[in-house]
């Protein structure tokens, strides 16, 4: 009998000791892009994204298996310019079973750089948990010269593990940078150091397989989202009218007669319509479409009650979101309400 006790005891020990070293569980989901791309030389420029799996791009990280107990599965595999509310719906409801159901202690995300900012802050409205979740691509296909992928891939694993990104958001992680959803932009066609993270800049940045962290988001996110997708087949419609000089108003009409739910104005300066794409703007949200205005600028904030008076036509002002983001905010604040002033409110906090 004391026998049985002390094997019982010595095995209970073994369970502890192998629980607390063991590696953080980390699920990466592959979807394609660039990263996932080949071309038809390693020297050529030409390429098609989305081409191999998940298994392949794990096996050119084998490093990744000394920061954790990495698994893969492959959701999609398309060019990010193909990225569309199905498959977002789909990512966001996978990523909370995966955290909050299965256990994981981190997600990345494998995604074409042309639409990872807008991926990026949707999850971030929609992921309830604080554990991290990181996004990674690449500008050179998996094939090329000096191919960026696995070093970013390896990076984002290094900042889903770290105890110091956890609380943070979403984040993107490329060229050992850290950078917030809300934030991020991608600022260049082909450089590698291509994302920035406007104004405020990097929200931190990844050194010999370590994050460190420079400065915290303020605005709400993940678990302090009001919004919420596992119910949700479907969003609602939202386009983007871009502004130039002498602008014609058959967009903003277009939008308008296919009865979309919301438009979000890429505006000149501080989110300013040409007078007859305005005069439509002010129909449409007399009908009950959603106007946001936000500005083709690359950085600084479409001021609410500035040179347009929103309160007087219930236009929204998307603050410090580009047009890209206010559009994702504005097709998960109209699942919520329709009430401008309550929407004008999410963009104050989100």
């Amino acid at each position: 009998m004391k026998n049985f006790k002390t094997l019982l005891l010595v095995a209970a020990a073994l369970l502890v000791s192998l629980s607390l070293g063991a590696k953080p569980k980390i699920r990466i989901i592959a979807t394609g892009g660039t990263i996932a791309g080949v071309s038809s030389t390693s020297a050529s420029s030409a390429y098609t994204a989305g081409q191999v799996g998940i298994q392949t791009l794990l096996d050119a990280v084998p490093q990744i298996l000394n920061l954790a107990d990495v698994s893969g599965e492959q959701l999609v595999n398309i060019g990010s310019q193909d990225m569309n509310d199905e498959v977002w719906l789909k990512l966001a409801k996978r990523i909370n079973v995966l955290l909050n159901e299965e256990g994981y202690d981190g997600i990345v995300i494998t995604h074409g750089t042309d639409t990872m900012e807008e991926t990026a802050y949707f999850l971030n409205l929609t992921v309830k948990s604080d554990k991290p979740v990181v996004l990674a691509g690449s500008m050179r296909p998996s094939n090329a010269i000096s191919a960026d992928g696995p070093a970013n891939l390896y990076n984002a694993v290094a900042a889903a593990v770290s105890p110091n990104t956890r609380g943070y958001g979403v984040l993107c992680c490329m060229n050992n940078q850290l950078l917030d959803a809300k934030t991020v932009i991608k600022t260049h066609t082909i450089d590698c150091d291509t994302f920035e993270g406007g104004p405020s800049g990097i929200i931190g940045y990844i050194y010999n397989g370590e994050a460190h962290m420079l400065q915290t988001p303020n605005n709400k996110h993940t678990i302090n989202s009001v919004f919420d997708v596992t119910k949700l087949d479907r969003l609602p419609q939202v386009g983007i009218v871009y502004g130039y000089a002498n602008a014609s108003a058959l967009p903003m009409q277009a939008f308008v007669d296919a009865k979309f739910d919301g438009i979000v104005l890429a505006g000149v300066g501080d989110g300013n319509f040409y007078k007859d794409v305005f005069d439509v703007a002010v129909k449409a949200q007399n009908q009950g479409i959603q106007i946001v205005r936000s500005s083709r600028c690359p950085t600084g904030p479409t001021c609410l009650n500035s040179e347009v008076d929103d309160e007087k036509y219930h236009f929204v002002a998307a603050l410090d979101l580009n047009p890209q983001k206010a559009r994702v905010l504005l097709m998960l604040a109209l699942t919520k309400t329709h009430d401008w002033q309550e929407i004008q409110q999410f963009f104050k906090e989100y």
